[in-house]
């Protein structure tokens, strides 16, 4: 017998069958992003923006899904040193949310904001109480 794997099945649904349901799936989680080795050997001129790209990048695989919305404050702290100088390292606090608009293509989204912090030796990914 050979299973077969349609692209959108999760390992949860292929080992138990069941899905989780959406409000399991809303949660916040902090995380260390290490811009440095993302931005690496990229141009000068295009390190900043490859930064936010890659906030993108690992939030979507962090959280699970396509949709990533950028906090201002976050977008800020990726360009106060400038194009070229992206911070070293950055933490972020994803949140999973509930996609209220009607003609939304995916239930969830992500919602990604600045936290700062005075050192990062330490730290740990943390998962966020919501009250």
């Amino acid at each position: 017998m050979t299973l077969m794997l349609s692209p959108a099945m999760s390992a949860l649904e292929i080992t138990t069958g069941k899905t989780r349901s959406a409000l399991q799936d809303v949660v916040t989680r902090e995380y260390t992003i290490h811009l440095h080795k993302r931005v690496h050997g990229r141009s000068f001129k295009k390190r900043a923006p490859w930064a936010v790209k890659s906030v993108v990048d690992f939030a979507q695989k962090a959280m699970g899904t396509s949709d990533v919305r950028i906090d201002p404050k976050l977008n800020q702290a990726l360009w106060a040193q400038g194009i070229k100088s992206v911070p070293h390292r950055i933490r972020v606090k994803l949140e999973r949310k509930r996609n209220d608009e009607e003609n939304a293509k995916e239930k969830l989204f992500t919602y990604a904001t600045y936290v700062p912090v005075e050192s990062f030796k330490g730290l740990e990914t943390v998962v966020v109480d919501t009250e």
